[in-house]
């Protein structure tokens, strides 16, 4: 047998080699970032480990003897799940590796952007100590709003979290039974609601034909005047231009970025020159302990499906 690690932003250490023992497998890594690298180089694996990857039904065609793709992490936008079930490929995923620090790090900037740091730290370094006025407008968590779309694993964290700092927590997610929400601690709304009540819009939900876009031009009129977006998601999520319109006429207040629709961001991205942005280099997901954690059940879930056992975290063949 043969498995491919398909990207080479996560090192391997020597614990998540242990799952393969026993197994009498080939390991290979190699960086195939495109649909003619995975065909050319990946023919002959039986399984996948990826990250961003396209894996397609063009894919999948050329790969016969593919058994599993394992995803290292949650996302499964850039994997045609359907085709894999199609094909008999089994996915696993893991989505419970970094809800604690992709939470933290929307609340972070959430609490950075409330308490205006960049603008002191800015002014400190200019020489001007005299600066609290920078901070007018700053108001205390227990009077703000704070607006959830999606209630998730991660918006549910996310919201227990700032709920100890005093915010007031909306939530809005068509999938979520509005009891369920209630009971997390947060109230449930209509987006239109959400849209015009929260000084903050979090994002945390999937990338999908149904969510792109979904703070659009329109969407940011409908929100509260002095607004802050924050997304810790997907890329796609957020019309750019039209937040960085709405944030240089002075409607919406700043935003926390750390998924861009493409990654890196373009130099010109209109975000980038904005004082009222902070960003991130799609880190919220990252500390040591959930890398460890993700390979290793990577590695554990594939090593599962070569022994012919099931997966702990299946995408598809569930049953």
């Amino acid at each position: 047998m043969k498995i491919i690690k398909t990207d080479g932003m996560l090192t391997v250490e020597p614990e998540q080699f242990a799952y393969l023992e026993g197994l009498g497998a080939e390991f290979v890594e190699k960086t195939l970032l495109t649909e003619d690298a995975l065909i050319a180089e990946a023919k002959d694996a039986d399984a996948l480990m990826v990250l961003r990857e396209p894996i397609t039904a063009r894919v999948l065609s050329e790969l016969r003897n593919l058994k599993v793709i394992g995803r290292f992490g949650v996302g499964l936008d850039s994997i045609d799940v359907e085709a894999c079930t199609r094909a008999g490929v089994q996915v696993t995923y893991v989505p419970d590796s970094n809800i604690d620090e992709v939470s933290t790090h929307a609340l972070a900037l959430i609490l950075s952007l409330a308490r205006k740091l960049k603008t002191y730290d800015s002014a400190v370094r200019k020489g001007r100590w005299f600066a609290m006025d920078d901070g007018a407008g700053i108001t205390r968590p227990s009077k703000q709003v704070l607006g959830l779309i999606g209630f998730g694993q991660i918006g549910r964290l996310t919201a227990a979290k700032a709920k100890a700092f005093g915010y007031e927590i909306i939530a809005y997610d068509p999938y979520m039974p509005a009891e369920k929400i209630s009971a997390a601690g947060a109230n449930p709304v209509s987006l239109e609601e959400l849209l015009g009540k929260a000084d903050f819009v979090s994002l945390h939900i999937p990338a999908t034909p149904e969510t792109r876009n979904i703070i659009s031009a329109d969407a940011l009129e409908k929100m509260k005047k002095g607004a802050f977006v924050i997304n810790v998601s997907r890329g796609g999520l957020v019309d750019e231009a039209a937040l960085a319109e709405a944030i240089r006429s002075g409607h919406i207040a700043g935003a926390g970025i750390d998924t861009f629709e493409k990654e890196p961001p373009s130099p010109d991205n209109p975000l980038l020159a904005l004082d009222q942005v902070i960003v991130s280099p799609h880190a919220a997901h990252y500390s040591t302990q959930s890398y460890a954690e993700v390979r290793s059940k990577v590695f554990a879930d594939v090593a599962a499906v070569l022994r012919g056992e099931k997966p702990k975290y299946p995408v598809n063949f569930k049953g």
